[in-house]
């Protein structure tokens, strides 16, 4: 991992707090395949994400805070998902098919169906918080298609930029989180960028979906649509 900086203009010309007016990181794990700009370098932790289906799956959460403001990166590993799940089906009743799967939509432990719907799922989870959907949608990063939210938290009024993207078998949910009165920080959840195995920026030249082949590869490009999106 390493970290370049770059100065956050944009937020200098549309935000007046001096805490913003400063200099931020693009920080870089090649680990993950992916960069991200955050205030300050973040903390890597190691910890495990539960998919829908119940497979228990390795995880990073790269977090910073600045001020009261939070940031974050969770990036869930699904390359394993389907030795995972076809075990734990092995356990399941003779005859339960909602438990064991098999089918070829699904897969032996519904594998399938859980990378299909990964996105759909953390997106749900972000809905069943203590808050308010101020607004969904899709967007894209690089012509990596995923999901974008704004919540209005009610215990405190503080905001919420989330997205959530899947690429080349990874989940990656973002969540920015600024006290009430701040502007949202639709910058973070948009500054997310992937790499290739030897740290190169790359963008595709058509839409990728994790269930299809990835169409060839192009150079790097701009960013993806959505509230705030360029």
């Amino acid at each position: 991992m390493r970290l370049v900086p770059v100065v956050a203009a944009a937020l200098i010309l549309s935000v007046s707090a001096p805490a913003f007016a400063q200099e931020w990181v693009e920080f870089v794990s090649r680990e993950d395949r992916v960069t991200v700009t955050f205030p300050v370098q973040p903390t890597v932790t190691q910890t495990t994400y539960t998919s829908q289906f119940g497979a228990v799956l390795p995880a990073r959460v790269y977090s910073a805070v600045q001020g009261q403001s939070r940031f974050s990166l969770t990036v869930a590993d699904y390359s394993q998902i389907e030795r995972i799940l076809t075990e734990k089906a092995k356990a399941c009743p003779p005859g339960a098919e909602t438990c064991r799967g098999g089918g070829s939509s699904t897969g032996a432990g519904y594998f399938r169906a859980d990378i299909a719907g990964a996105i759909i799922y953390a997106t749900w989870q972000f809905m069943q918080r203590d808050a308010k959907v101020t607004y969904m949608g899709w967007n894209n990063i690089d012509l990596v298609g995923g999901h974008m939210l704004s919540l209005t938290n009610n215990a405190d009024k503080s905001r919420t930029s989330a997205a959530i993207y899947m690429h080349a078998n990874k989940l990656y949910i973002l969540e920015g989180t600024v006290p009430a009165g701040y502007p949202e920080p639709g910058f973070f959840q948009q500054s997310i960028a992937w790499i290739d195995e030897n740290g190169n920026g790359i963008r595709y030249p058509t839409l990728y979906h994790q269930s299809f082949p990835a169409p060839p590869l192009g150079g790097r490009g701009g960013r993806g649509q959505g509230p705030g999106g360029n």
